[in-house]
């Protein structure tokens, strides 16, 4: 139990007061909350966590996160927990027990309460923030849409189905959500 000695000050200190393991996030002074995912979402979260993390400790290029992850995108006002995040070596300074940074690619999976979330607001904040590298995956079709930031701006790297190709890595990742 936690005793709290003196109020809140700050919509962030109001995060940071949050039981862990919360599924919350803060986006521009508001807290969001949303209910654990379905199952189609945690196989494909699993899958592409187990694909791309055996990648990268193999090559010894960074680290592989998955929710729920702080990211404090900044330490007043914007703090996310994307469903796959990658930190690569040269950006390891920001693993500060949460993350205090820009991850270099990110990864969404859709649920019916997050499709205009992620593909509007968040997708708006990781732009800003210059995440190298976006995916949004829909559980229902299987298709995934990426985007690398060039020149300030997310541009579409292509459409796909059971798999994301990213850029970044060089490197092509499935996740069909399958028991074969």
């Amino acid at each position: 139990m936690q005793v709290i000695e003196r109020p809140p000050r700050t919509i962030m200190e109001v995060y940071k007061m949050l039981p862990e393991g919360t599924l919350a996030e803060l986006i521009k002074g508001a807290i969001y909350r949303s209910p654990a995912p379905l199952s189609k979402h945690q196989l494909i979260s699993m899958n592409l966590s187990i694909e791309m993390g055996h990648y990268i400790r193999k090559n010894k290029i960074g680290y592989l996160f998955a929710a729920p992850c702080d990211v404090y995108l900044d330490e007043t006002s914007n703090v996310v927990q994307p469903d796959v995040l990658v930190v690569l070596k040269k950006n390891a300074s920001i693993v500060k027990g949460h993350i205090h940074g820009v991850p270099d690619i990110i990864i969404e999976i859709l649920s019916k309460g997050s499709r205009s979330y992620d593909l509007g607001e968040k997708m708006e904040l990781y732009e800003r923030f210059g995440v190298s590298e976006y995916w949004v995956i829909d559980p229902e079709t299987q298709e995934a849409f990426g985007y690398e930031l060039k020149d300030n701006k997310f541009n579409s790297i292509g459409t796909f189905h059971g798999k994301i190709a990213s850029s970044l890595l060089e490197q092509e990742f499935y996740f069909n959500q399958s028991f074969d």
